[in-house]
């Protein structure tokens, strides 16, 4: 096993709002997957590489701000996407802080009600 995590879905209640909100958290486009029962939206990954995981709306995906902590990737420099959390509809509720050689973390509300964070080494 290379990663504990292979994927991860963020709950959504309003599938467009959430989708505005990660696209200009990225500055890319959510891609949509058909799904028979669920709205969805793919968030940037390689997953030939890597982790991937999505925004999806449906019976049973409830928003949290209680429950495990997801950590996005920040990119190369964790400020970029935090400085666009507020304008985006979102709440900042833990600034950029340092975990020594482990690089940045924040934590934020998006615009469902779920606490993520986001990481990055700078």
């Amino acid at each position: 096993m290379i990663n504990a995590i292979n994927w991860f879905e963020i709950p959504v209640k309003d599938f467009d709002r959430a989708k505005a909100f990660y696209e200009t958290l990225y500055g890319s486009q959510i891609q949509e997957m058909p799904h028979p029962e669920y709205r969805y939206g793919m968030l940037p990954s390689d997953m030939q590489n890597g982790v991937g995981g999505g925004i999806v709306q449906g019976e049973g995906f409830e928003p949290s701000a209680t429950g495990a902590v997801v950590y996005l990737n920040g990119g190369d420099d964790l400020s970029v996407p935090l400085s666009k959390v507020e304008s985006a509809g979102g709440k900042i509720l833990m600034p950029k802080t340092s975990i020594g050689p482990n690089g940045y973390m924040a934590h934020i509300m998006d615009t469902e009600g779920n606490r993520v964070a986001l990481h990055s080494m700078n």
